[in-house]
């Protein structure tokens, strides 16, 4: 009978609930993998709603999890456990450290409102979870950046940031594809 030994290195022993929660800054997911986990969300919600609304209620519930985690452990990561308590600080750390955490690079644009002191916009060109994405046509034009919405509402809501946010297509002339945008409403507590 012969013997196999297998070597297997630390990482690979080491149960992820054990790493450190300041590893693991620079270690990113292929883009294919993540559109696939995306694709695989979205056909297993599809499969379970009525309508678009529900589609994108879904996604965003599912994101408002991540989200609340995320911060946490951005939080935990960049600033030593301190948290942000101003309004334009938080918006830019989800629109900055928070991007580059979940897409590798931060949000093209974060703007006030002009219209109204409770709305804000994260916005960005080509997102990644609408870019490989194809829905069927009885789902009409379902916005898969809900899942990102909801996880910036998740981050928010768990910093003391009551709102709500929503994602939306907006489109921009001489270009093949609307940019998303994400519509923040605060609560009028935060003002």
């Amino acid at each position: 009978s012969q013997r196999v030994y297998h070597l297997i290195s630390v990482h690979e022993r080491m149960d992820p609930l054990d790493r450190s929660l300041l590893a693991g800054r620079d270690e990113q997911v292929s883009l294919s993998a993540f559109s696939f986990l995306i694709m695989g969300i979205v056909r297993y919600f599809q499969e379970r709603v009525e309508d678009v609304m529900d589609l994108e209620h879904s996604l965003s519930r599912l994101g408002y999890d991540v989200g609340v985690r995320l911060v946490e452990l951005l939080t935990f990561r960049e600033r030593g456990q301190k948290r942000e308590f101003r309004l334009v600080k938080m918006l830019e750390f989800v629109s900055i450290t928070m991007w580059r955490a979940l897409f590798g690079r931060q949000a093209d644009s974060l703007e006030k409102s002009v219209d109204a002191d409770d709305e804000y916009m994260i916005s960005e060109k080509d997102s990644v979870v609408n870019k490989f994405i194809s829905v069927p046509k009885d789902m009409g034009e379902v916005n898969c950046a809900a899942y990102v919405a909801g996880i910036v509402h998740g981050a928010l809501q768990s910093a003391g940031f009551p709102c709500e946010v929503s994602a939306h297509f907006v489109p921009v002339e001489n270009e093949d594809r609307p940019r998303t945008v994400y519509l923040i409403i605060f609560a009028a507590e935060v003002l």
